[in-house]
């Protein structure tokens, strides 16, 4: 807990009047001046010069926009939705998601914010996703979620761009440390401090207090799909010990060491435990016919490509509609021009050419990214995983796991 602002020192005196639960965050952010415009940097808020023109109300409302940030994790969680997006990833628009939502929770707690500010229904109404009323929104939608959706559809993004331009939109969000076991770690301590703050701010019946049961940001999807993709297929290409007849057992050969020396029956054949020398191979199926949008694909290919990479599994991509019209094996070259390979697209689906190609591969697992919308065939020997964007509402399929992709 550090506090090193002069120009802050009044309005975060004043904040503890009028909003007892961020007065208690506050204590736990860091507060020093600094240079340019005011901006959260991981879990200290620094107060540019421009602070201390504004009005008291003002000043109260703008550090408790930054105080949320630090204590929503905005800075460190933004940083994850840029690790998983790579080159797609747009500081813009993840800000806009965040500023939003926080300045709509300030509004409905009685707070001044410096205008023009964005809001999340306005933003929302924008970008034709309108809500039923401003705490609908705070309910329906946390930051990462909406920070996604406006990643999805590069049209939807320049709109969110331009109507965060026109409402003087300026970017206050510094880029955190991506997802690591300490940072997991800070985010629970916040987490638990939050509640406490929300809950003290409940009791006196002011600030957001009144509001932090509604905020979907609170607890926004903790395990995206990618980490259980890498989970399933890591789990399908690890090598496992076999039997082996080639060897003998350890425990057999001490028992017939033992027998030998007492002059006793031998003990019966034990065959040992040897490992694979195969190595491990996964079968990507594509469904060149699906509604899959581009950046569902460049997270699913990126996210599988770092699972080869990890495990040194040999991948092979199988783009399908009707018929496999795309073999062909991803090595460390391969990788490279995977994203701006050209595919057919169009026409009608049928899983039964695309799980006999992925069968006469013998992999460790197949998965086939696709709507579900088409007839199965007959499974093939391996275990099939279904990768299928968004809540599709077609009938799960007779065999294979399902995993639902493009959400968070």
């Amino acid at each position: 807990m550090t506090r090193h602002s002069t120009r802050a020192a009044r309005a975060l005196a004043h904040l503890g009047e009028v909003d007892p639960a961020l007065a208690v965050l506050a204590l736990w952010c860091g507060h020093r001046d600094g240079e340019g415009a005011t901006r959260t940097q991981g879990d200290t808020v620094v107060y540019g010069p421009g602070f201390e023109r504004l009005g008291l109300p003002e000043q109260v409302g703008l550090a408790a926009h930054h105080v949320l940030h630090v204590a929503l994790r905005h800075a460190h969680r933004q940083a994850g939705l840029a690790e998983r997006l790579g080159d797609r990833f747009d500081a813009s628009l993840y800000g806009l998601a965040a500023d939003g939502i926080l300045n709509e929770t300030l509004i409905l707690a009685g707070h001044a914010l410096p205008r023009p500010a964005v809001t999340l229904t306005d933003l929302l109404s924008e970008i034709g996703k309108p809500a039923k009323s401003p705490v609908a929104a705070l309910a329906d939608w946390d930051a990462d979620r909406l920070a996604m959706l406006l990643h999805s559809d590069p049209k939807l993004a320049e709109k969110a761009r331009e109507w965060g331009a026109m409402r003087g939109f300026a970017q206050d969000l510094s880029l955190g440390e991506p997802d690591d076991a300490g940072e997991r770690q800070k985010t629970a301590d916040w987490r638990n401090q939050l509640l406490r703050a929300l809950e003290a701010g409940r009791k006196a019946g002011s600030g957001i207090g009144r509001l932090g049961a509604i905020l979907a940001d609170m607890a926004p999807a903790g395990t995206p799909w990618e980490v259980h993709l890498r989970g399933l297929l890591a789990k399908a290409l690890i090598d496992r010990p076999r039997p082996s007849h080639r060897r003998p057992a350890a425990r057999w050969a001490a028992m017939l060491a033992e027998a030998q020396a007492r002059g006793g029956p031998e003990p019966a054949y034990q065959p040992g435990q040897a490992r694979t020398s195969d190595r491990p191979r996964i079968a990507i199926g594509l469904d060149t016919s699906s509604s899959v949008d581009p950046l569902t694909l460049s997270l699913f290919l990126a996210e599988t490509e770092g699972i080869v990479r990890r495990t040194g599994a040999e991948a092979h991509l199988l783009a399908f509609d009707t018929e496999v019209h795309e073999a062909r094996r991803l090595d460390s070259a391969a990788w490279s021009g995977l994203r701006g390979m050209a595919l057919r697209t169009g026409g009608g689906t049928d899983f039964a050419p695309v799980l006999a190609a992925a069968g006469r591969l013998a992999p460790s697992i197949a998965v086939i990214l696709t709507d579900l919308d088409a007839a199965f065939g007959p499974p093939p020997a391996c275990p099939v995983l279904w990768a299928v964007p968004g809540r599709n509402p077609v009938a799960p399929p007779p065999f294979g796991r399902v995993l639902r992709i493009g959400d968070l």
